[in-house]
C-alpha cells in the first residue's frame, strides 16, 4: 500500500478524485477512460492509481478492478460521497436525457481541429437545467458561441419561451439545430476570429460558450461574449472551462486573460461539466459565470488571432503558410495583367473591391472559402486552399459550390496546386453579378422583398449555408 499511499500524498488537499478512483475499482471493472471522467481526475493521475495498485488489479475484456481477494485491504480508502441536486434533477428528467442521449449520438462527428470535445448528455441537461433555476429564461435572450454540445435543444426543452440564439463556425451544426429544433433557435453562421454578426451584437442578456481551452481561444470568445451582451453590467457570460490540476499555472493564464478583460467571477463551478475525451484535463471542466464589469463595456475587440485552437492548421503551435506557395498563389492571381492586391481572411466587413486578390485560406476548416467568396468583390480572387478541402473533395462537391456562387463568380479549381497539399481555387467575377451575392454584407431586408422574416436581420455573409439555396432561388 505504500506507493498508493505516496501517490495520494503527492496530490495533496485535491485528491478526492483519487479516492472516487479507487472507489470505481471497488465496484466494479472500467475502462480507463471512464475512470477519468467518473471521477474527473487527470490521466495521468489515473495511471499513477493503476500503476501503484498493479499487483491487486485484475484486467478483462470489460476494464480493470480490484481483485475480490484484495478487495478487503482497500476499505480504508472508502470516503463518503456528497449528494449533488443536480444530479437528482438530471435523474427526474429522464424522458428529456433519454431525447438528448439520442440527438447527441447523431450529431455530427467532432472536430478536432475546432477543439471538439462531446459533452456528456447529463452535462447538457446539467447546464439547462442549472441555467433554468438560475435565471429567468422566459424574459431573457440567450446566445450560445458554438454549440456543437446541444446545450441550447436542452434549454428549449425545459423553457420553450426561451429566446436562443446559435453561432456557429461549422456549418454542419448550424443545419443540424435547424434540423432538430424546427428552425425555432436563430442560427447564424460566424468565425468569431473575424467578427460578431451585427444583427446579434449587443443583443443578448446571457451568453454561454465552451471555447477552446487557449488563452487565446479563451480570451477572443469572452470578449465576443462581452460585445453580444445588450447590458454588459447587468448580462452574465458563462464559459467553461478545465486545465489539468498538476499544471495550475495554464489556469492561471487564461483566468488573468478574463479579469484583463474586465470580467469578474461571480462564480466558479468545479468539474461541472463532463466529456468524452479530453483526458489530459480530466475529462471534465468548471463552469465559470462571469459579470462584465465597466472595463469590459468599455473594451472593443478587433479581428482575433488566427491561432486560438490546440489541434490543427489554426492551432497556437503550427507553423505559417510558406513563402513559396504564396508567391504561386500571387502569379495565379495577378495572371491575365490584373493589378494585384493581398488581404488576410474576413468577411466580416465589405473593403474595396479591388482587381485580383489572393487570399491564403490555406488554414480553412471548411467554410472560410464560401464565406470569402460571398464577402469579396473583387474581379479575380485566388484562394489557396488545402487540397482535401470539402468543397473540392469530387465532382458533385465542386459543382454544388459553383452552382451557389455562379450568380457571381465563375470558378475553376486547380487541384495539387502549387504542391499535392494545397489547391487554388480561382474565381471570376460574372459579366452582371447578382445583387444579393454582391451585397452580402447588407442587412437582407434591405436587399431582397422576399427574405423570410428569420434571415432579414442577417447579411449574407451570415446566413447559415444549409438556407443560401432557399434564399438565393426565391
Amino acid at each position: 500500500m505504500k506507493a498508493l499511499d505516496d501517490v495520494l500524498a503527492a496530490h495533496g488537499v485535491g485528491v478526492r478524485p483519487l479516492y472516487q478512483v479507487i472507489d470505481l475499482l471497488r465496484t466494479g471493472p472500467h475502462e480507463l477512460a471512464d475512470l477519468v471522467r467518473l471521477a474527473a481526475a487527470p490521466r495521468r493521475s489515473v495511471e499513477d492509481v493503476l500503476a501503484a495498485m498493479a499487483d491487486d488489479l485484475e484486467r478483462s475484456g470489460a476494464g480493470v478492478r480490484i481483485a475480490p481477494s484484495a478487495l478487503a485491504s482497500y476499505a480504508k480508502y472508502a470516503l463518503p460521497r456528497q449528494p449533488d441536486p443536480l444530479d437528482e434533477a438530471v435523474a427526474a428528467h429522464g424522458e428529456l436525457l433519454a431525447e438528448l442521449t439520442a440527438r447527441i449520438a447523431a450529431v455530427p462527428a467532432p472536430l478536432a481541429a475546432l477543439d471538439h470535445v462531446q459533452a456528456t448528455p447529463e452535462t447538457v441537461l446539467r447546464r439547462a437545467l442549472w441555467l433554468n433555476a438560475r435565471y429567468d429564461l422566459r424574459r431573457s435572450r440567450l446566445l450560445f458561441l458554438g454549440d456543437h454540445d446541444l446545450t441550447s435543444l436542452a434549454v428549449r426543452a425545459l423553457c420553450p419561451e426561451a429566446d436562443l440564439s446559435v453561432v456557429d463556425l461549422d456549418e454542419r451544426v448550424l443545419s443540424y439545430l435547424d434540423e432538430t429544433s424546427d428552425r425555432t433557435i436563430t442560427t447564424a453562421h460566424t468565425d468569431l476570429r473575424v467578427g460578431l454578426p451585427p444583427a446579434l451584437t449587443g443583443r443578448a442578456d446571457l451568453v454561454f460558450s465552451d471555447p477552446p481551452y487557449t488563452p487565446e481561444g479563451m480570451g477572443l470568445f469572452a470578449a465576443r461574449a462581452v460585445q453580444a451582451l445588450r447590458e454588459p453590467s447587468e448580462g452574465r457570460i458563462l464559459l467553461a472551462y478545465g486545465y489539468s490540476p498538476r499544471h495550475p499555472a495554464l489556469g492561471a493564464q487564461v483566468q488573468r486573460s478574463l479579469a484583463t478583460l474586465g470580467l469578474t467571477f461571480e462564480a466558479i463551478l468545479p468539474d461541472f461539466n463532463r466529456y468524452f475525451g479530453a483526458q489530459a484535463i480530466g475529462s471534465a471542466a468548471d463552469l465559470y459565470v462571469c459579470q462584465p464589469t465597466a472595463k469590459a463595456k468599455k473594451s472593443r475587440a478587433g479581428k482575433g488571432k488566427p491561432a486560438i485552437y490546440t489541434h490543427g492548421p489554426q492551432s497556437v503551435e503550427s507553423a505559417g503558410t510558406k513563402p513559396a506557395l504564396l508567391s504561386a498563389l500571387h502569379e495565379i492571381a495577378a495572371a491575365g495583367g490584373l493589378a494585384l492586391e493581398t488581404r488576410p481572411v474576413g468577411w466580416s466587413t465589405s473593403g474595396p473591391e479591388g482587381d485580383a486578390v489572393a487570399m491564403d485560406l490555406s488554414a480553412d476548416p471548411g467554410p472560410w472559402l464560401l464565406r470569402t467568396l460571398l464577402g469579396t468583390n473583387a474581379r479575380r480572387l485566388a484562394l489557396l486552399v488545402p487540397n482535401n478541402h470539402p468543397d473540392l473533395a469530387d465532382a458533385v462537391s465542386q459543382q454544388a459550390l459553383s452552382e451557389l456562387i455562379g450568380p457571381k463568380y465563375r470558378l475553376r479549381f486547380l487541384r495539387s496546386t502549387p504542391d499535392n497539399r494545397h489547391a487554388v481555387v480561382v474565381a471570376d467575377l460574372a459579366d452582371h453579378p447578382d445583387e444579393v451575392l454582391s451585397r452580402a454584407h447588407a442587412r437582407l431586408a434591405n436587399v431582397s422583398l422576399t427574405v423570410p422574416p428569420a434571415l432579414a436581420d442577417l447579411r449574407l455573409v451570415d446566413v447559415p449555408r444549409h438556407r443560401l439555396p432557399e434564399l438565393l432561388g426565391s
